[in-house]
């Protein structure tokens, strides 16, 4: 088998960067990717035959592990019946039935190819429902890459320097307001100097797309009461922690309804999906019943869809949130600790299977404090726990993820090693 030095010279010459998505580089961290052959539970393989304790889980979905049994005896299962139809098929239904009983503040919801897709068509179900233009989001937090959100964009655009992508027109920047996160006041003011204008305000609950940042008491409440307020809609995207912190995410968790939420990852049991659902007041106006378009060709795909039901019907079986967040309070001491020993100021934020760190002195509230992280030195950090078996983020801007999987001896061992990188750093 070819090593991934081979794969990523050939993957240069045809590939843009020689990935498809622009943090898998490595660029800010340094070096050049490795390539995986296989996964399984908490360990990734390289091609190279390398195993690895992997913290990605491919973003998030992998929140039983890699290559879990059930999934792929259920993937197995439906594609005996084929791999795509073009029609409605029985997955749909069942998938559209759970989420809307684990998440209650969705009556209906709308099926996509990714969280792309189900964040741009909330941001476009508000305009049309509200009438209005503009949006209101968050300075590093990352909905997708459709043009009306990725300005001052969290994830792949953070890391490498442009969270402002060209190729947007500057007409469509005018109509999103970014504000910082965690800030009231600039809140308040954005909808006193744009009256009857905010088609919604769009938020990662938990920013997870600038490293881990979490609201200050009482600022999810502040953005639901002023969206009420002011005619405007609150979009929840929970695309990373719908279903991984909680069964009904981040606003079961918090007590806030929001009017409408962006769902992904965890849905597709590590294949290709998302979902947008609401209240069915506004959920009705989407095609055919109303005059809000959207559509796709694989959108309800049944491998798809057969893979996130078998997810989701293993977390309301196993119910795991209060181990993954004992294994999540074990990472967080051990870094902790060890950068107080070591006398390295670093913040490690963390909220149940969530964790990542800054290197930095000051509490991390919003995107200008995680800016203020030493981003060299969690590349020195990232490269010596790669370098000793364990896979964090390639990026001092993204968040780690715990699996069930990771119990037992691959926690152990991983804490070990991140406590003992950041001794020698």
């Amino acid at each position: 088998m070819e090593s991934s030095e081979t794969l990523f010279a050939r993957a240069l010459r045809r590939i843009p960067g020689g990935v498809n998505s622009p943090v898998r580089a490595f660029r800010s961290v340094g070096g050049a990717p490795f390539y995986v052959r296989s996964a399984h539970g908490a360990t990734l393989v390289t091609v190279e035959g390398r195993e690895l304790i992997d913290f990605v889980c491919t973003w998030g979905p992998a929140i039983h592990g890699h290559n879990h049994p059930l999934i792929r005896k259920a993937v197995a299962a439906a594609l005996e019946d084929g791999t795509s139809f073009g029609t409605p098929n029985r997955f749909e239904v069942t998938m559209a039935e759970l989420i809307c009983r684990f998440v209650p503040s969705v009556e209906k919801v709308r099926m996509t190819n990714s969280g792309t897709e189900a964040t741009m068509s909330a941001v476009r179900l508000a305009r049309g429902y509200t009438r209005r233009d503009k949006i209101i989001k968050f300075s590093g937090c990352y909905h997708g890459h459709s043009d009306s959100l990725l300005i001052k964009a969290g994830s792949g655009a953070l890391t490498h320097g442009h969270p402002d992508s060209a190729g947007i027109p500057a007409s469509f920047a005018r109509e999103t307001v970014v504000l910082p996160f965690n800030d009231t006041a600039s809140l308040d003011a954005a909808f006193a100097a744009n009256p009857g204008q905010v088609a919604a305000v769009i938020v990662e609950p938990y920013p997870a797309n600038v490293g881990l940042i979490l609201p200050r008491p009482g600022f999810l409440a502040h953005l639901r009461v002023s969206c009420t307020a002011n005619g405007a809609l609150l979009i929840f995207d929970e695309v990373m922690t719908g279903f991984r912190l909680a069964r009904g995410g981040v606003q079961e968790i918090e007590g806030i309804v929001p009017d409408l939420t962006a769902l992904g990852k965890i849905i597709g049991g590590g294949l290709p999906v998302g979902a947008f659902g609401g209240r069915a007041q506004i959920m009705d106006l989407v095609a055919p019943l109303g005059p809000v378009y959207q559509a796709g060709t694989l959108s309800g795909n049944p491998l798809a869809l057969a893979a996130g039901i078998a997810a989701l019907e293993l977390l309301e079986e196993s119910m795991p949130y209060r181990g993954l967040d004992a294994l999540g309070r074990r990472v967080r001491d051990a870094l902790a600790g060890a950068c107080k020993e070591k006398g390295l100021p670093a913040q490690v934020p963390q909220t149940g299977s969530m964790f990542s760190i800054f290197f930095t002195p000051r509490a991390v509230h919003d995107y200008a404090g995680a800016l203020t992280g030493d981003a060299k030195l969690f590349a020195r950090f990232f490269r010596g726990c790669l370098e000793a078996g364990v896979y964090l983020p390639p990026s001092a801007y993204e968040t780690a993820f715990i699996s069930t999987a990771h119990e037992g001896a691959a926690i152990d061992r991983a804490c070990e090693v991140m406590a003992s990188v950041i001794r020698s750093l």
